[in-house]
């Protein structure tokens, strides 16, 4: 399973970043997608969501103003799960999933991953 990490950090401060940390301490594999060119814990943070053959979960941590862009990406994707972490809850981006039977929930990655309930 591939986790896309939309938001992504390199700021060891900010949720993305803990929640990259924790996803890798866990075995995941992590696609990291955000506006800075930078590396994270050796992964790259990337532009723009890249092709997937695998079952994705997509963790966002981006705004209802910034979702925009990934919106169509991420319904390409058909990830098995979109989390909306804290403070990126976009009813509008929410009713899409519906439409294209994607499943989401609003909740904390770092609290899934530390209660062993993710994805």
């Amino acid at each position: 399973m591939q986790v896309v990490i939309i938001g992504a950090s390199d700021n060891p401060e900010r949720y993305s970043y803990r929640a990259t940390e924790a996803l890798l301490k866990k075995r995941f594999n992590v696609v990291l997608v955000g506006l800075k060119n930078k590396t994270v814990l050796d992964h790259a943070i990337q532009p723009a969501i890249p092709a997937i053959n695998d079952d994705v979960v997509v963790t966002l941590y981006l705004g209802p103003k910034n979702q925009d862009a990934f919106i169509q990406d991420i319904i390409l994707l058909h990830p098995l799960k979109v989390i909306f972490n804290p403070g990126t809850e976009n009813p509008v981006f929410q009713q899409v999933l519906n439409d294209n039977n994607i499943a989401w929930e609003e909740a904390c990655t770092l609290v899934k991953l530390s209660l062993n309930q993710f994805p």
